[in-house]
């Protein structure tokens, strides 16, 4: 390939259980926005796109809640996590507690590293990976 890519990273989707507790978590406590939400009633589906800037020129999370699905997903040992940059670490980890997240890695150092970091989860089991950014 030439210097300059042609691609870029539109979306990374999740499967969540309950979309509305998904869609809040991402937006007030991790201050996405919901850009659009659009149902699907023949795939009995719907999913929301959340992120920090429009779609045309940010990465975004697709968040897809399946209608007929009882019960939580299987997260497996293949994902990993999404990471956001984050000015103050402490203090975005003590607003995200107060606010009822779970926080499931206090802010360190990462291990072999300097790098502070800290794990908050969403409420279907996803780990959001904070890293100070000053």
């Amino acid at each position: 390939m030439d210097s300059e890519c042609k691609y870029r990273m539109l979306h990374a989707m999740l499967r969540v259980s309950n979309l509305e507790s998904s869609i809040s978590f991402y937006t007030e406590l991790l201050g996405m926005k919901l850009l659009r939400k659009q149902e699907f009633p023949g795939g009995k589906f719907t999913l929301a796109f959340v992120g920090y800037g429009s779609e045309e020129n940010n990465t975004v999370i697709e968040l897809t809640y399946n209608w007929e699905q009882s019960n939580l997903y299987d997260l497996g040992d293949g994902y990993g996590h999404i990471a956001l940059g984050v000015p103050d670490i402490h203090s975005t980890c003590s607003q995200l507690r107060v606010a009822g997240a779970k926080i499931v890695r206090d802010p360190g150092p990462m291990k072999h590293g300097t790098t502070v970091i800290a794990f908050v989860e969403d409420p279907d089991g996803y780990k959001i990976e904070l890293i100070e950014r000053q």
